[in-house]
């Protein structure tokens, strides 16, 4: 029978699951993190839990935020379990069980967000950290699109905004109106550069309605960039089914393989915990780190999701398993991605491919392609375009990248090689569908969108993409895979 989670059960819980040494009684807040998805829980909340494990960093506990009305449900299971986790390991070697507890409380989800503006004012609350997608950010052509609807809303009613960045501008107007100082503004998603877009979305938004405030921010606040890095699928029965055989009754528990990494930049205007005591890599050049890992890692993700979607291959370690999506993976990673990577202290562009390689093959870890596959349109233009763009100046080779896209293109269309349907997975699906669909007769249709801007127009690029969504139409995913790695 399994323990249901809470505070008061944690002595109770089977002696296999680790379970926190430090009483949460002692523990005060110092961050508020909005977006308490998996990867957040099993990424950066760890990072603090095991600096808590080690005595350390009692004054930095975690207060969840949402800002969005699905949080409230969200919200309800996670205090219902004191806002525990249970974290299950997926190791090919074995699995393993530990409950986190570096989060406290979760924040009232409300219109206006005003429960979450008042959190964030506490001076306690030191720095304001963010989980919410790489599309979140309100960013049209590498710019703040301050002609957004939710941006035009919250500088018209700053009081009472609808998103994230308009409740942490709102906070720093009420800290400077009280002298309580700033707080570190702290970008934990998959962008490049992730500290510097969000300055530029929480000083544009409080530019429109107080361009003093903007200029407060921009001088007093910081905004590290970071790379962080774990593979996280999604939780549905069989990972409420996985924390039960642990003995623990978890309504939102979470898997993740057996691989951390977070580099983060030491840019904190007010203080910050010693996460390189527990493995965090503290350094000046988060730069090369990130682009290593967006262009290898989070890059193979869209060079294999659209092919696995397309031939009904279900998961990322299936695609690997695919022989041919894997020497897809391999030749375009090696001979078009690496090119264009630099190393890092301890580990050459090839090396992490073979680490990639491996981590994406772990059949423990049930990362589905659709997952993967998710909102393409911010995922492609921020992974894969960006070396395809390098690759093109270079003059080096882009027909594996040209086939990424092909793929991808063939996938938007919405049905895949064995009749099945796939259902809408990108903020745009409408827009991508129409294009995807005018593409089969029309290949430039495809590339001809907004998203591939003067690309459409690159000769090299233009001709390898459209040879090869013909080919895709006419012989299959697969052909194309095979004549590509031929």
């Amino acid at each position: 029978m399994a323990t249901p989670l809470s505070l008061a059960t944690l002595s109770d819980l089977p002696e296999g699951v680790r379970v926190p040494s430090y009483d949460r009684a002692s523990l005060s807040p110092g961050i508020v993190h909005i977006g308490l998805g998996n990867f957040h829980r099993a990424h950066q909340a760890w990072y603090l839990h095991r600096l808590m494990d080690a005595g350390q960093a009692h004054d930095w506990a975690i207060l969840g935020a949402g800002v969005r009305p699905a949080d409230a449900s969200a919200r309800e299971k996670m205090l219902a379990q004191d806002c525990l986790t249970t974290l299950i390991e997926l190791d090919p070697a074995g699995k393993s069980a530990e409950v986190t507890g570096s989060m406290i409380d979760y924040i009232a989800v409300a219109e206006g967000n005003a429960p979450l503006i008042a959190a964030m004012s506490a001076p306690e609350i030191r720095i304001v950290a963010l989980t919410v997608t790489e599309g979140g950010y309100y960013q049209k052509d590498g710019t703040f699109d301050a002609g957004h609807p939710d941006m035009v809303h919250d500088a018209a009613h700053p009081d009472t905004p609808r998103s994230a960045f308009g409740a942490m501008v709102a906070a720093l107007r009420a800290r400077r109106a009280a002298h309580s100082g700033p707080f570190t503004c702290q970008s934990c998603d998959n962008l490049q550069g992730n500290g510097d877009i969000l300055r530029q979305t929480i000083t544009g938004l409080a530019r429109l309605s107080d361009p003093d405030l903007a200029d407060w921010i921009d001088a007093q606040c910081t905004f590290p960039n970071s790379m962080v890095d774990c593979i996280v699928p999604a939780t549905g029965p069989s990972e409420l089914a996985l924390a039960r055989d642990f003995g623990v009754a978890d309504n939102v528990p979470v898997t993740h393989e057996n691989f951390r990494q977070w580099v983060i930049e030491d840019k904190f205007c007010a203080g910050r915990p010693a996460w390189e005591d527990v493995g965090a890599t503290i350094t000046d050049d988060v730069h090369s780190f990130e682009s290593m890992k967006i262009r290898i890692l989070n890059g193979g993700h869209q060079v294999i999701a659209n092919a696995g979607e397309i031939l009904s291959v279900e998961t990322i370690a299936g695609c690997m398993e695919h022989p041919a999506i894997h020497a897809f993976f391999r030749k375009v990673e090696t001979d078009e991605i690496v090119p264009h990577v630099h190393a890092v202290p301890g580990m050459t562009p090839q090396a992490y491919v073979d680490l990639i390689e491996s981590r994406f093959a772990n059949p423990q870890i049930r990362d589905t392609t659709r997952r993967v596959a998710f909102d393409g349109s911010s995922r492609h233009t921020g992974f894969i375009l960006p070396v395809l763009r390098d690759a093109l100046k270079a003059g080096t080779p882009v027909e594996g990248l040209a086939l990424v896209e092909a793929l991808w293109a063939r996938m938007c269309e919405g049905t895949r090689e064995d009749g099945t349907v796939i259902e809408a997975n990108d903020p745009i699906w409408t827009d991508l569908q129409t294009a995807a669909k005018a593409a089969k007769d029309r290949p430039a249709a495809w590339i001809e969108q907004p998203l591939y801007g003067d690309l459409a127009q690159a000769k090299p690029f233009a001709d390898a993409f459209a040879r090869w969504l013909t080919m895709i139409w006419a012989d299959g995913a697969e052909a194309a895979l095979t004549s590509y790695t031929a």
